[in-house]
């Protein structure tokens, strides 16, 4: 494919959309700092184009953050302008300001503590060139329903830009209505995460629009076996990516998930993939679990205010742990940081997830460990199911599936398992609830491990 040029101008001078004659009208001084707070995509666009065009420093903000969240956002930084619609809160002019060129992308919102990760025109080029090559795909158009302000759904925008391609944005509820605003083909990608794709995929005619796109991008959470099983016929993209690295660095293709692959796929052009032993940069052999190691040009320079703890590493580590197989597929197995210690042994809550779903009992569930004054940690579980399925017809499921230490001692059924706008689960919600359980499986206390 022909090399495209990645300034801003240069491509600027090929958009032709609607909302681009708005750009004008917000002149931005060369060099400021803008943020952006504004729950329209035209006008989300609009903006994010002025700030470009100026060479500004651009903050990107959710509309949807209450107080809580821009008092922590105010003691971090001070724009010089804000765009969309003004924060309840007010900013000190004496705080640091990042610099011209540097796009700050919010990330952190599931750990409750919101932090700023510092990306350029550059390394989000860089990662859209990537995807562009792996899917050897141009123009790449875009059926965006995720949001702009998030890394997922900028870089479709990015990515769209760079290859002369098409954008669409859509609520997702609309979509999920049945408001399909065009009718894809083979040149059309949408990215979902799982929650979405297992709502769409209830009636026939959604499926049967989903299945005329060039990809499914299914990726900002864990994808159950069951949801998989039922979209085994759809061009599913399964990914691994994050914020850090301006979204992917590892897809699957839809003709490999097709044929029964469940990875994440091989690394992207602008990747180097490796999985290393803890503590070392030595790799893992073949099929062994380790920790997940990065390079690429899409690496952010660091977290807002420091501007060089991730450009200045050899290897960035994200913390996920997972394994290679002999095609170089990546197969991730969960984080370092929520591995669960009970009585000297290693759980890894997304291994009893997948155990739990593939019952058919549950239609979602959250693994964590909770503080157990026998056990250091005991594994507790968050559970959707029907009313009739309770925690001992639930491990009994799961004799002969897991280690007898693997199974959840702490149990609490809800409505529903609370997640953020991309799927993810909130954590510290989902500890809250199950510090609060007194509900233990029958026998729990004479097994070895918590």
């Amino acid at each position: 494919m022909a090399a495209v040029s990645l300034s801003p101008q240069a491509v600027w001078a090929n958009l032709r959309e609607p909302w681009c004659a708005e750009v004008p009208s917000h002149q931005i001084a060369t060099g400021a700092v803008v943020l952006i707070n504004t729950p329209e995509p035209a006008e989300f666009l609009a903006y994010l184009w002025a700030g470009l065009l100026a060479n500004a420093a651009i903050v990107l903000a959710n509309p949807s953050w209450g107080k809580r969240e821009w008092q922590q956002v105010a003691q971090q930084l001070s724009p010089d302008r804000v765009l969309g619609e003004a924060p309840p809160v007010s900013f000190d002019p004496c705080k640091p300001k990042p610099s011209p060129g540097q796009i700050l992308i919010a990330t952190g919102g599931t750990s409750g503590n919101i932090k700023f990760v510092i990306h350029t025109w550059a390394t989000l080029t860089a990662a859209a060139q990537g995807f562009l090559t792996h899917f050897d795909q141009r123009p790449a158009n875009s059926y965006c329903v995720l949001p702009l302000y998030h890394v997922s759904g900028l870089m479709q925008a990015i990515r769209v830009w760079l290859s002369n391609g098409r954008l669409i944005t859509q609520p997702f509820k609309q979509l999920n209505a049945g408001q399909r605003l065009l009718t894809p083909e083979l040149t059309w990608f949408i990215s979902l995460v799982p929650t979405q794709l297992q709502r769409l995929i209830q009636t026939p005619a959604a499926v049967a629009w989903l299945a005329q796109f060039r990809a499914i991008l299914l990726g900002g959470a864990p994808a159950w076996p069951d949801l998989l099983a039922q979209a085994a016929q759809l061009p599913i993209a399964l990914t691994y990516g994050m914020s850090e690295t301006a979204a992917q660095v590892a897809t699957l293709l839809p003709k490999d998930f097709q044929q029964g692959v469940r990875s994440s796929g091989a690394a992207l052009p602008h990747v180097r993939l490796a999985v290393h032993q803890p503590g070392s940069t030595q790799p893992t052999p073949t099929g062994t679990v380790g920790q997940i190691a990065l390079r690429t040009p899409a690496l952010g320079l660091g977290y807002w205010p420091d501007t060089t703890v991730l450009a200045h590493q050899t290897w960035f580590y994200p913390d996920d742990l997972g394994y290679l197989d002999r095609q170089g597929h990546l197969y991730v197995v969960g984080r370092r940081s929520q591995k669960i210690i009970t009585g000297g042994e290693n759980v890894f809550p997304r291994e009893v997830e997948a155990a739990l779903l593939a019952t058919g009992l549950v239609r979602d569930v959250c693994v964590m460990g909770v503080p157990d004054r026998v056990w250091g940690e005991t594994v507790a579980a968050l559970y959707v199911a029907d009313q009739s399925v309770a925690p001992p017809q639930l491990r009994a499921a799961l004799t002969g599936k897991l280690s007898a230490y693997k199974h959840p001692k702490r149990w609490r059924s809800v409505e529903h398992i609370p997640r953020n706008a991309q799927g993810k689960v909130s954590r510290p919600q989902v500890r809250a609830w199950l510090s609060e359980s007194t509900e233990l499986a029958r026998g729990s206390t004479d097994d070895a491990g918590g």
